[in-house]
């Protein structure tokens, strides 16, 4: 799961094929709308132009968070992006699918017929294409960065929020370009007008739905999330590898950006040792890690012995962690 957590170049991608799609398919929609008076037609075409700021907004915080870090921001600005993924989801709950969702039950109290049907047709076909091909590139990705791992999975894991949005945010909307579709052919060739509300209220649940999915992920990333548990067993290895008779107890870490991780180790240092001789153990460890994860920003070590770490990690944990000498703060 190295690339989801990496973040980068495949990232940028799908938000900038995103954002030409949705920017086309806002467009589209909102003359269509215009013209045949439809309800869902509206609702995907809000939909779309929230999509479209979305994707100004992802690609801002993905720029702020390259920041290098300062005095008043020693540990950097990576935590931006997780901050504006954030409101992102937000605004897909509040402005996508709450406006649907209004939208939808005035139109269901008050059915209004559709006029020049066949240009709604038309546009969701052509709406159709382009966010199947924003879709395509998010997937395509996607898939590169999960890696073995199952889509949901690897959605739990991500570590880098616009990649993941992007996806669901062009699948959810496919499946509204398709509920509005049926609405649309039920209301003009079967004299169904309440379709066009119910059409609404459906794309409007869709996007709660989706925005829920994403409100939940981009909160437990803002408020910090530990590193991948293979990343923390190589931190480990590393350093075990490089300090003799000296032994690493634990690591525990914190993800500041997708491609920014911050880590604390315990360590058990040989009493034999001298202090200079700690100090280049040290900068050997650090060197070793860096070399092998440079996504590993800040590393600090602090000096404790393994039943000293033990209770700290059973103070903090509880007691279900019975072997404190491996990645117990992680598990």
């Amino acid at each position: 799961m190295a690339d989801v957590e990496g973040g980068g170049a495949g990232s940028r991608t799908a938000v900038w094929a995103a954002l030409a799609g949705n920017l086309l398919v806002a467009a589209t929609k909102a003359g269509a709308a215009a013209t045949t008076g439809s309800s869902a037609m509206l609702s995907e075409a809000i939909h779309s132009f929230v999509d479209t700021g979305n994707e100004v907004l992802l690609l801002y915080g993905m720029r702020r968070a390259r920041r290098t870090p300062d005095r008043d921001h020693p540990a950097g600005y990576g935590r931006e992006l997780y901050f504006w993924s954030f409101v992102v989801a937000l605004l897909v709950f509040a402005l996508g699918a709450g406006v649907s969702i209004v939208q939808g039950v005035q139109r269901v109290r008050h059915p209004e017929p559709i006029e020049n049907a066949l240009v709604s047709e038309v546009v969701l076909a052509a709406a159709f294409v382009f966010e199947g091909w924003s879709w395509a590139v998010s997937v395509r990705q996607f898939s590169k960065a999960k890696g073995e791992l199952g889509w949901y999975e690897a959605f739990l894991k991500s570590k880098d929020p616009p990649l993941f949005m992007v996806v669901f945010e062009d699948s959810a909307a496919l499946t509204g370009i398709v509920i509005a579709a049926v609405a649309t052919v039920l209301a003009a060739h079967f004299d169904l007008p309440q379709a066009d509300g119910i059409a609404s209220i459906l794309i409007g649940l869709v996007l709660a739905g989706t925005s829920t999915l994403l409100l939940r992920e981009s909160k437990s990333l803002l408020i910090g999330e530990r590193a991948d548990g293979e990343l923390v067993q190589s931190l480990l290895d590393i350093a075990n590898a490089a300090c003799g008779t000296s032994r690493a107890n634990g690591v525990l870490t914190l993800h500041l950006a997708p491609d920014q991780v911050m880590a604390a180790m315990s360590f058990e240092f040989d009493d034999a040792l001298t202090a200079p001789q700690i100090e280049q153990m040290i900068a050997d460890i650090e060197r070793r890690i860096r070399d092998a994860h440079p996504e590993v920003t800040a590393l600090f070590v602090k000096p404790q012995s393994p039943q000293q770490y033990r209770n700290r990690v059973r103070e903090k944990y509880g007691d279900g962690v019975e072997d404190a000498t491996r990645v117990a703060p992680d598990d």
